[in-house]
């Protein structure tokens, strides 16, 4: 009974273009156009105005510093401050470098200069990129004069110590890097939901009330179980790779593990909300528009510690909540069972959960 249900199910989806479609071809058509947008990973030659109210050797220095900076450009020279706000808020710059009168006296005297950076904090990754790059150049400045003032009151050579940055786990700090692996996971999860949910009120608009033995029931997840290990296996063993996304090396037992608890509890979550949807149309558009909350409540793109208490326990209903931080931490941080355990009860216990809505909901009924 299991198997007959079991391809009975591959042969709905194959018959059904719309599942097939959401099941399969879009977890392929994602694999590539989303991570299109940002083939660029890291914000690079932000244009940055200067307004040069020093005219010295030491400000013209800190000017060739900024237009070596990789984060930012120079692409204005203005001659006021206000001047300078006029581009900003026209959107062709965005921040300003601010040199006052009297920036070079200040340092030769062994005072300390001051620089007055601005930005528009409407469009926060291009200022805090420009921003970046202009403190990079300010810090190499800051750091010479430091040397110079030091050498010039007869005191020891600069200091021993210099910050070397290594980050982890994301090398290049490329935004794809950082978001789409955990969006993957999401995609998987929104395809499982919406594509189970439309077959089952398919099958509700063709017959009825719908009802199945407790193994009819496990065939049928058990095929929407295969298809969603097969596409985290397509994300995980090749998309990453063909992105260049960073991997740890994952154990192979920890992987299939993590994979086979977050799809079993997507499968359970879509058997028990598909049960609900009485014609074809509604799955699609109710679940839909939850991608982008659902991903937020995920943690990976807003720390938990700043959103709501309540908001969190209510998150973790959600399989993507810990199934993101599982297969994330698992692939590309390379941590162990163990280390994921909180994630692992919690899948294990949204199984438990949805399962048994799902055998309540399918019970058959006595005529």
């Amino acid at each position: 009974m299991i198997g007959r249900a079991f391809l009975a199910t591959f042969r709905a989806i194959l018959s059904d273009s719309s599942a097939m479609m959401l099941l399969i071809g879009s977890c392929i058509l994602y694999a590539f156009f989303y991570p299109s947008a940002y083939s660029g990973e890291v914000a690079e030659r932000m244009p940055v105005a200067v307004v040069d109210m020093d005219h010295s050797g030491t400000s013209r220095a800190l000017e060739t510093r900024l237009r070596a900076v990789q984060q930012a450009e120079v692409t204005a020279r203005a001659p006021s401050p206000a001047a300078a706000l006029r581009l900003l808020k026209a959107r062709q710059v965005g921040a300003i470098v601010v040199i006052p009168e009297g920036f070079e006296r200040r340092i030769l005297s062994g005072g300390q200069g001051v620089v007055a950076l601005y930005g528009n904090g409407a469009y926060l990754l291009r200022t805090s990129t420009a921003l970046a790059g202009v403190g990079a150049a300010l810090g190499a400045v800051g750091r010479e004069a430091a040397v110079d003032q030091a050498m010039a009151q007869g005191a020891p050579a600069p200091p021993a110590l210099a910050m070397i940055q290594r980050p982890l786990f994301n090398t290049r700090e490329g935004y794809g890097a950082t978001i789409f692996p955990g969006v993957a996971f999401l995609i998987i999860q929104q395809t499982l939901l919406m594509g189970l949910a439309l077959l089952a009120a398919t099958m509700r608009e063709q017959q009825g009330a719908l009802s199945f033995a407790p193994r009819t029931l496990f065939g049928i997840a058990l095929a929407f179980f295969v298809i969603g290990c097969a596409n985290v296996a397509w994300f995980t063993g090749f998309v990453f790779w063909f992105q260049d996304y960073p991997r740890a090396q994952a154990d192979p037992l920890a992987l299939l593990v993590s994979a086979a608890l977050f799809v079993a509890a997507t499968v359970a979550g879509a058997l028990a909300l598909g049960s609900f949807f009485r014609t074809r149309e509604r799955p699609i558009q109710l679940w839909i528009v939850t991608s982008v909350p659902i991903f937020f409540l995920s943690g990976l793109s807003w720390p938990k510690e700043a959103t709501p208490h309540w908001l969190t326990l209510a998150a973790k209903l959600l399989p993507t909540t810990p199934g993101i931080r599982l297969m994330v931490g698992v692939n590309q941080m390379g941590a162990s069972l163990g280390e994921q355990r909180g994630e692992l009860i919690n899948l294990a216990a949204l199984i438990l959960l949805y399962g048994a809505i799902a055998l309540w909901r399918y019970r058959p009924r006595a005529a």
